[in-house]
């Protein structure tokens, strides 16, 4: 049976809910480290303190899921032995989880699900992934399913790739399980080794500034990006059979193939081989407690967005530009895969509140457009309590 959206007849049995799982499954930022990961480059990104919330029971059917989204008032409802596409996107997230445990050869039964999300959509901080990965988390616990973390975190991405069909690396999935608090994650998104890094960031806090714009490129050039990406490395393979993704690129090989490669693809190529020598720079900048350094990195990985992957836009190049110029805040970029969502920001804690007020009147008068202020803190990874 197809999924069913159906807003007036949420069963009754939904007010008094007896919950069995409870799962906190967080969105993510990433410091440094843009559009390296689908390329097996370095990220470093974190859970933050904003999250998806589920609730989780049996429901006795061997065959029947019944989901209810506060946050989008919508209830749906579904047949495990029958997984199809939904027209509403969010639903699919969910359906490509199903599909992926059951390709595991997991045994799951029916079950009913509340949710309710402090995440903003299109924001950039991967309210898709928390969405996979708390329902895969809490899908895990219910039924005893014995899969490891790593596993709730390849087949989300996967549930993602193949259902869905947004051909995302694994850095928001891995973030979103794997975080600890008050750390950034250095991630080799080839080997999935990772580092934690304490999040020394002093007298200072992070705060996104949602553009609240998504141009509709995003999809499209995304895709474009990462064939660009994917078309040079094949060119440089010829040669030195070894490579089998930017990450074990050198500037020399571009230099060799430039002329091959083409003048589009080539910048592409230098900010990705950039980008990951930022992260290593920005680990010790962060773990020497360096903030200007940390800054200074921040500024070049949004300038290498903007001019070499060109994957910004107005609203956010005025918000990073209207930064830059103040003395309390280090750094600031893009953050996402671009065209909109947020920048994030390094700010002294205490120039926060005034400096909110003053970006939010320069952006209203500029773009007619009122952002979103986000003040976030790194912090766990996915909690799954049994109750």
């Amino acid at each position: 049976m197809k999924p069913v959206e159906n807003n007036h007849t949420i069963p009754e049995d939904f007010r008094n809910f007896k919950t069995e799982v409870k799962v906190a499954s967080p969105g993510r930022i990433n410091l440094i480290g843009e559009h390296t990961d689908y390329n097996q480059g370095f990220v470093m990104p974190s859970a933050i303190d904003k999250k998806i919330y589920f609730k989780f029971r049996k429901n006795n059917n061997d065959n029947l899921c019944r989901i209810y989204s506060e946050t989008f008032e919508t209830y749906v409802e579904f047949n495990l032995d029958k997984i199809l596409k939904s027209k509403n996107s969010w639903e699919n997230y969910l359906l490509g989880v199903i599909d992926e445990i059951q390709k595991l050869g997991k045994t799951l039964k029916g079950f009913d699900c509340i949710l309710k999300s402090e995440l903003p959509i299109g924001a950039g901080i991967s309210s898709s992934a928390a969405l996979e990965c708390g329902f895969a988390g809490g899908l895990n616990s219910l039924f005893s399913l014995n899969l490891p973390q790593m596993e709730i975190v390849k087949l989300s991405q996967r549930a993602e790739n193949n259902f869905v069909g947004s051909n995302c690396g694994i850095m928001d999935q891995f973030a979103s399980v794997m975080s600890k608090k008050n750390h950034f994650i250095k991630l080799d998104c080839e080997s999935l080794e990772a580092e934690f890094i304490p999040a020394e960031i002093k007298n200072c806090k992070l705060l996104l500034l949602n553009t609240n714009v998504s141009h509709n490129l995003a999809d499209s050039e995304y895709n474009s990006r990462r064939q660009q990406c994917e078309n040079a490395v094949q060119i440089i393979q010829q040669k030195y059979p070894k490579v089998k993704a930017l990450r074990h690129v050198s500037f020399e090989m571009l230099e060799e193939f430039k002329e091959k490669i083409g003048p589009v693809s080539l910048k592409r190529c230098r900010y990705v081989l950039k980008e990951n020598a930022r992260v290593m720079k920005t680990e010790k900048a962060l773990s020497s407690g360096n903030l200007k350094e940390l800054g200074k990195l921040m500024y070049a990985s949004h300038r290498g967005l903007q001019h070499q992957y060109e994957v910004s836009c107005p609203e956010l190049d005025f918000l990073v530009d209207f930064s830059e110029d103040k003395s309390f805040i280090y750094g600031s970029r893009m953050m996402g895969g671009g065209f909109g969502g947020c920048t994030i920001n390094l700010i002294e804690s205490d120039k926060i509140d005034e400096y909110i007020t003053e970006v939010t009147k320069a952006y209203q008068e500029k773009f007619n457009i009122t952002p979103t202020p986000i003040t976030v803190v790194p912090d766990e990874g996915t909690q799954i309590t049994k109750v």
